[in-house]
């Protein structure tokens, strides 16, 4: 349980929840109880979405409070904050607020992983005075997902004292239970939902990568022979480019890690260099169709794969449409610090005249896109120029470390 002890404030008379026990209860209405769980359990199989706002609607309904609401937790940046949703009653105008996590009625209920009754919050927390709050009782209940993952409380507010009991507790606190296996429930259709669709994408990354295998195969065959003067130095070039180009393969890979494996580490232009070897036309790098200028840039393991993977495939399109299919094409790779983010330019002269980009995106740029903006947070620009195709890539220098 994710605990950070926020102070009790002692002896301030706010934290009364004791009282429960002492309050007047009514006479449970068990049916109505039953009602409201199959209300949350038939939006569960429909309408996920709509079940923390329809549990408080009913967490209203059982208990006769004035206004009620869900107080999120978000926990970045420590210690986090609570985030007020779904507001209902007289204290809807404040929906999307935020309280602190230390320092809130919402706090201690997460600490104590139980009910917590209060009165008149506002003689203590300078936070709810300021903002003219002014609440005879407030109940509230503890909101976690599984065990371990605090979601947050709900709270319900009366007008007037002694107005809440142990039954009301007891019943919001059942009610929470079954929030709680309803979103477990939510979270493991998600991941299922999620491990589909990536399972999906890798068969067509698959057989996109296999197209491409055999295109590239095609060039580096027709390149070897115009500059082999014998069949012993087609092989030997040939033979040193398939290695390079399935290296290039292993390092794009989207397997999963080895267990137990260390972490890989490499600079940006080793691993540049690494991916583009397969498409070099020359011996080694004597008569290199690539030039590379940039500062040391170390890359961490998961930044690896996802580098990799876009100039692999920015290498391959060259390869296939671009200047690598023409003798005197070339590309320049340029790379930067700006500020917090490192830039890099992919700069293709020599190449077949391309006088617009594609009338639509393939396979294979809907994944260097996603890979820019969705693993790295980064940014994405192409230039059809007529002297060549630019591609700018921004991604925030910590991105590359990961």
């Amino acid at each position: 349980m994710d605990i950070i002890s926020t102070v009790l404030p002692e002896n301030s008379g706010v934290f009364i929840t004791p009282e429960l026990d002492k309050h007047s209860p009514e006479a449970a209405d068990y049916l109505q109880e039953k009602l409201a769980i199959q209300s949350l359990a038939a939006l569960m199989a429909d309408h996920p979405d709509q079940v923390l706002p329809r549990f408080v609607d009913l967490a209203m309904q059982l208990t006769g409070g004035i206004s009620g609401g869900l107080s999120l937790y978000e926990s970045d940046p420590s210690p986090g904050v609570f985030r007020w949703c779904f507001l209902r009653g007289t204290l809807a105008p404040f929906d999307g607020a935020t309280t602190p996590r230390n320092f809130s009625p919402c706090g201690i209920t997460l600490d104590q992983n139980a009910p917590v009754l209060t009165t008149h919050p506002e003689r203590y927390y300078n936070w709810v005075a300021d903002a003219g709050i002014a609440l005879a009782e407030v109940l509230l209940v503890p909101l976690y997902i599984g065990e371990t993952t605090p979601l947050g409380t709900l709270w319900i507010a009366a007008d007037e004292e002694e107005h809440f009991h142990r039954g009301h507790a007891r019943v919001l606190t059942e009610l929470a239970q079954f929030v709680d296996v309803a979103l477990r429930i939510r979270r493991t259709e998600q991941r299922l939902q999620d491990a589909l669709e990536q399972q999906q994408t890798l068969t067509m990354e698959m057989s996109h990568r296999l197209k491409n295998l055999f295109a590239v195969t095609d060039g580096m065959i027709r390149i070897s022979a115009k500059n082999a003067d014998t069949k012993e130095q087609l092989a030997d070039a040939l033979s040193g480019r398939l290695h390079a180009l399935a290296s290039a393969h292993t390092l794009v890979s989207r397997d999963l890690r080895e267990v137990g494996r260390e972490p890989r580490a490499s600079d940006l232009r080793a691993l540049l260099l690494a991916v583009l070897l397969p498409h070099e036309s020359g011996d080694g790098y004597a008569n290199t169709r690539f030039t590379l200028e940039g500062p040391l840039i170390a890359c961490g393991d998961r930044a690896i794969n996802g580098i990799a993977l876009v100039f692999h495939e920015l290498a391959t399109n060259a390869a296939k449409y671009g200047p690598l299919t023409t003798q005197s094409g070339s590309v320049h790779i340029g790379w930067a610090h700006a500020q917090d983010r490192v830039v890099i330019d992919w700069i293709e002269r020599g190449g077949p005249s391309v006088p617009a980009p594609p009338a639509k995106s393939g396979f294979g740029s809907t994944l260097v896109k996603n890979t820019v903006l969705r693993q790295f947070n980064g940014t994405l620009e192409y230039d059809w120029s007529p002297d060549g195709l630019t591609v700018s890539i921004g991604v925030p220098a910590l991105a590359l470390k990961d």
